[in-house]
């Protein structure tokens, strides 16, 4: 008995980075009304690039084992947008949304 205690103890320490990864996400909306299917996001972190696209709500959602600053960017209609954010080891959600600005797509944190 004291054996299967030691091994679950190893194992769930060995993977336990998996279960604390920190999740990010959210919705991308432009004028209200949910982005189409298929907008790829990024999140860039100093480690990795994480690639998502959104589904037919706008909705995206990725997991990010990295803690601290990244760039969420996004590919929308020729142009990109990005926007600095933070990951955690809780999940945490970005509503964005898509304007306009001279002529360029930005993110705003709804």
């Amino acid at each position: 008995m004291k054996h299967k205690s030691i091994l679950i103890l190893i194992l769930c320490s060995l993977f336990s980075s998996v279960t604390i990864a920190g999740e990010i996400f959210g919705t991308l909306r432009e004028h209200d009304k949910a982005v189409s299917k298929g907008v790829k996001i990024e999140i860039v972190t100093p480690a990795k690039t994480y690639v998502a696209v959104t589904d037919t709500f706008g909705s995206y959602r990725l997991y990010v084992p990295e803690k601290g600053k990244c760039t969420l960017k996004v590919y929308y209609k020729s142009q990109t947008a990005s926007f600095d954010l933070y990951s955690y080891e809780k999940s945490t959600r970005y509503d964005m949304s898509v304007e306009t600005k001279d002529g360029k797509y930005i993110l705003k944190r709804k």
